[in-house]
């Protein structure tokens, strides 16, 4: 079965999205932990990040640096926190979560924000992150 993230990769469900290449995308978390988080995905689904091939792996978190650089520009912060969970959706990602003080990354206040604010962080967030071809 497909997870939710192979559904937006495919372009079933919409999504915020901040960056793709051939292998990866990235997009807002419709309910952030902070405004800018943003979840990291290979488009290959994998349950488990560390059941990605290493080539998979680094190449996953090179284009995670890419999106945090960009991130960071576009969301005031001190560091953009990184979380590997893995338990809410069976497909490997990564968080990224602008943070201030080591309390922002508290995944139990979730929010909801308007699809206004959404929209400009996304666009705030995307001109801000170089793919290379």
């Amino acid at each position: 079965m497909s997870s939710i993230f192979s559904k937006i990769i495919a372009g079933e469900i919409p999504c915020y999205k901040v960056a793709e290449d051939d292998h990866h995308i990235a997009f807002l978390d419709i309910n952030p932990v902070a405004p800018g988080h943003t979840l990291v995905v290979p488009k290959r689904e994998e349950s488990y990040i560390f059941d990605l091939t290493d080539e998979e792996f680094l190449a996953l978190e090179l284009f995670a640096k890419r999106v945090a650089e960009g991130l960071r520009q576009a969301v005031p912060c001190k560091r953009i926190g990184v979380a590997v969970i893995g338990l809410e959706v069976p497909h490997a990602h990564i968080h990224l979560i602008p943070i201030s003080k080591e309390g922002d990354m508290d995944f139990k206040h979730k929010q909801t924000l308007p699809a206004e604010e959404m929209e400009a962080l996304q666009k705030a967030i995307a001109e801000r992150i170089t793919i290379p071809s």
